[in-house]
């Protein structure tokens, strides 16, 4: 029985460190897809490599997530202190990127967020202006 767990645990293991790999390597490929795209298109702006960059980073915390879970499932078969303790190291370091990696991301989003908003004030023409729109 003991053994059966142990295999069904390694498959398990090995099922989410490759969706882990899939979902890194997806972000890549579209990140490096959009990256091109920007540069073959006259006009791009810094606000638009700061989307893509936000939008890899978040699937490199995803990915960074499924990382994680594959070390948890794999420290139940961990048969050593020796095994386990590398798997302790490995998640602690994973959890601080992952940390640091979404503090950044929702920096990044909150001051384009609060840039947005500003740029959208001082756009709009102020109500009885020569150049606000017409009531009515």
């Amino acid at each position: 029985m003991e053994h059966l767990f142990a295999s069904f645990a390694q498959i398990a293991k090995s099922l989410v460190e490759a969706a882990a790999v899939i979902i890194v390597s997806f972000g890549a490929l579209e990140s490096f897809g959009r990256l091109l795209w920007l540069v073959i298109t006259p006009g791009a702006t810094h606000g638009e490599r700061k989307a893509i960059w936000r939008r890899f980073g978040t699937w490199l915390l995803l990915g960074l997530e499924f990382e994680l879970a594959a070390d948890i499932i794999g420290s139940v078969i961990s048969p050593t202190w020796e095994d386990i303790g590398e798997l302790g190291a490995i998640a602690v370091v994973r959890t601080f990127l992952n940390y640091f990696l979404e503090q950044d991301l929702e920096r990044a989003e909150a001051e384009g967020g609060e840039r947005h908003i500003e740029s959208a004030v001082l756009s709009e023409p102020k109500q009885g202006s020569p150049c606000a729109p017409a009531s009515g």
